[in-house]
Order: structure tokens, then sequence, then C-alpha cells
């Protein structure tokens, strides 16, 4: 029996599923498992807003598999992102994915418009947790290793980041 898996699905975003176009988009990552079969690729995930991606990762298990967390800007009503960088690093981003460990996650969180990321309040920003400074970053999850801005449109970095397997 086939399962149809939408990690993305497991978006929680303000209490809702969040804005319908970014599932459509983020939906050719689901993947079509046997049951008895492991995921042959990412299980990717994604989230968006402050309070979405707390819950997130209150209620998130990994059961010891490496996680890579993008936090990346939010797309518009058209569908396109207003951060240059992410534009620019996310087709780098997601052609390096297809080569991590199939057995890890990885994470897209979507910080907000350009108003709720340039608030000096902004949670991303002054959560210990996070730490971030600049978009996009990806960073491995429980881990100091980090790629910030325009580090995140070099393949060579971004592939390093996601296969690397020194913690």
């Amino acid at each position: 029996m086939s399962v149809k898996l939408y990690s993305v699905l497991s978006v929680i975003a303000n209490g809702t599923l969040g804005r319908l176009s970014c599932i459509e988009r983020f939906c050719h990552y689901s993947r079509h498992y046997s049951c008895s079969q492991k995921p042959k690729m990412v299980q990717k995930h994604y989230v968006e807003g402050y309070d979405a991606f707390l819950e997130f990762f209150k209620t998130f298990d990994s059961q010891g598999q490496k996680v890579h967390v993008l936090f990346s800007s939010a797309p518009g009503p058209d569908g396109d992102t207003w951060c240059t960088y992410c534009k620019r690093a996310w087709p780098v981003i997601d052609e390096d994915l297809e080569k991590a460990d199939p057995q890890s996650h990885f994470v897209k969180v979507a910080v907000g418009d350009k108003p709720t990321w340039k608030d000096p309040e902004c949670g991303f920003r002054k959560d210990p947790k996070t730490k971030i400074r600049v978009l996009p970053t990806i960073v491995r999850w429980g881990s100091p290793q980090r790629l910030e801005g325009e580090q995140c449109d070099k393949a060579d970095l971004v592939n390093m980041l996601l296969t690397d397997e020194d913690d």
C-alpha cells in the first residue's frame, strides 16, 4: 500500500494550515513510499511565522536524525519572495537537498514579510536558539554550523553543510 506523505502539511501557521499557495509550491516535495520503506530523500517541512516555528519545534521529533533549518523570507501574494538573496539561494539549496542524507529533515521557515523581518522586535532576531541576523540563513539545528546571506547561494558551502557527517 502506498502512502502519500505530505510533510509540508505539517504546516502550522497562526493556527491554520497557512497560505495554500505556499503549500502548493511545496507539494513537489511529496513522495510516494510503501509503508515498509524508509524515505529515500530528505523529509521536508514548511513553517510560516515565529509562533508556528515555536509550535513546530515543540512537537517535532527528529528521532535523532539531522535537522537543517532554512530561515527565508515569506512569499508575497504573487508567490515571489521579497528577499533577493533568498531568491538566488533557493535553487542552489533545493538542488543540494537531493544529495543530503535521506535520513534527515529540512525545515523551511518563512520569517514573514519585509516589515515583520525588519522589526527589531522580530522573534527570530531575538530568540537565542535562532540568532538570525540576515536572510537567508541555513543552520544545522543543535549545532553551530550555519550559512548566512550570500553564503547560501554557494553550492560548495551548501553541499558541505547538508552532507557533512561531523556534528
